[in-house]
């Protein structure tokens, strides 16, 4: 009898051992550092409290020529920037690294003309230089507009293709909601990191943490070239197409 007892004893062993081995909740429960308190907007294109508001309907003092730095010269009326052609693009005062953007435009109602001189405009994820290219993601109607679909509304102009069409009728705003992370470089201006880009329309998710190649190019191949912190820029595209209209920009730093 007692050999027997002894015999389960040294069975039941191993089963106490494993389960006083088991961890305990608290030692994966993480309580600091505490996130802070973000106020979220009335609505979820309203702008949350620790936002950075580049235009809220009244006028462009957050924003600049990008070919000079003067004051911005674009129209500003009724809670709306619109761009003009002869002012050329603007650019934000402020540069920034990692981002989100929450920018609302309209294509007019009365639009002419077809493919990329239709209502074509531009958001420079970062605006580089007036020399440079910067990193663009498209504004153009694309409802019922044939293009490339890789210059299309929705895409990362000439690199990314939007996985849907969520274009509204012109007359009717439409929503970018962007979430940027900007490319990292060497100390001798190598790429570490490329760019990376994610970007809901209207709602919908068109571009998934999309890893660009470099900035922006009209012809030929992208490429990186070195830089830190960047504005925002918007673009008058100077087609013959009626002028866009932009209005409730805000934007978030990424710590």
């Amino acid at each position: 009898m007692l050999f027997a007892s002894a015999i389960l004893a040294i069975a039941a062993a191993p089963v106490f051992a494993q389960q006083s081995a088991q961890p305990k909740p608290e030692e994966t429960e993480v309580w600091t550092p505490v996130p802070p308190v973000v106020t979220p907007g009335a609505t979820d294109s309203a702008p949350p409290s620790d936002a950075i508001i580049l235009f809220d309907g009244r006028n462009e003092d957050e924003w600049v020529s990008a070919q000079d730095h003067t004051p911005a010269r674009w129209i500003v009326g009724d809670g709306v920037l619109t761009v003009a052609k002869s002012a050329g693009n603007i650019e934000t005062k402020r540069s920034f690294k990692d981002y989100q953007l929450h920018i609302e435009w309209k294509i007019p109602e009365n639009i002419t003309g077809s493919g990329q001189a239709r209502g074509n405009s531009g958001v420079f994820l970062a605006s580089t230089g007036p020399g440079d290219a910067g990193y663009e993601l498209q504004v153009l109607d694309a409802y019922n507009n044939a293009t490339y679909v890789n210059g299309m509304a929705g895409s990362l102009y000439k690199q990314s293709i939007p996985f849907v069409n969520a274009a509204r009728k012109p007359g009717e705003w439409q929503t970018y909601d962007v979430v940027w992370t900007a490319p990292r470089f060497h100390s001798d201006g190598s790429l570490e990191t490329p760019a990376y880009a994610t970007v809901f329309w209207d709602g919908v998710l068109v571009d998934n943490h999309f890893q660009l190649q470099g900035q922006t190019l009209y012809i030929g191949k992208p490429f990186y070239k070195a830089y830190d912190r960047a504005p925002i820029k918007l673009q008058a595209h100077g087609d013959k197409s009626e002028p866009i209209s932009f209005r409730n920009i805000w934007v978030r730093e990424i710590p």
